[in-house]
């Protein structure tokens, strides 16, 4: 028996259309990217901590002599403080760290620059019976240590040299500023320290009683950064 051929047409024609559909449905299934799953970092932070950092460089300070002076105050015939200076003050001064974290000093004073506000008196103090600047023109301290103390306080060691003896003395020292300006980094320091002045030859008027032996010493530093 045969199929009448409009029939058989219909159906050759639905199944080729079947085929070619699968056809294109198998190609973009494997054409189809299946997207690549990323798994987060372990123990991944959203925000990250910078560690602040200190600076520990070394800083060469050069005491500027026209900002720094040192004073002296002995007592005059058991009674009252004598006070003099000294204008000469020259040297340098080594910091490291931000906050500092190291000091170390050189300090020279020009003994010829002392000074009373009185000529005489100068005159006497130049003497061979007190600084001797003709034989003695500087005095010095070179330190050796530091310790840093409370605050802004440190506790220096080093040798302080007078009338031609170094002997080893402690002097306490107060970082007293520091600056950026448009004279450049500045730095300021005043140390004090007492001394016997006859450890240091120094001894005219001690007998009597005139002048005392104990002197106290004040320095005050301002230095700008070579």
């Amino acid at each position: 028996m045969f199929l009448p051929i409009t029939p058989v047409l219909a159906l050759a024609t639905t199944f080729i259309f079947m085929l070619a559909a699968n056809t294109r449905q198998n190609s973009n299934t494997s054409n189809t990217q299946t997207p690549a799953v990323v798994a987060p970092a372990p123990n991944a932070s959203p925000t990250q901590t910078v560690a602040k950092q200190t600076s520990t460089a070394a800083t060469a300070w050069k005491i500027d002599d026209t900002h720094s002076m040192g004073l002296f105050r002995v007592q005059h015939f058991g009674a009252g403080m004598f006070w003099g200076r000294f204008d000469g003050v020259t040297g340098t001064i080594t910091t490291s760290g931000t906050p500092m974290e190291t000091l170390a000093l050189n300090v020279v004073i020009d003994t010829n620059s002392v000074s009373s506000a009185n000529k005489d008196l100068d005159s006497h103090l130049r003497s061979p019976d007190f600084f001797s600047v003709k034989e003695f023109p500087e005095m010095s301290f070179v330190s050796t240590s530091a310790k840093k103390l409370e605050g802004s306080t440190w506790s220096v060691n080093g040798n302080f040299t007078l009338h031609g003896i170094t002997k080893p003395i402690t002097v306490n020292i107060e970082l007293t500023g520091q600056s950026e300006s448009a004279r450049g980094n500045k730095i300021g320091f005043e140390a004090v320290f007492t001394i016997d002045r006859s450890e240091f030859g120094m001894t005219y008027g001690i007998e009597k009683n005139a002048i005392g032996k104990s002197v106290r010493i004040i320095v005050a530093l301002e230095a700008t950064s070579s």
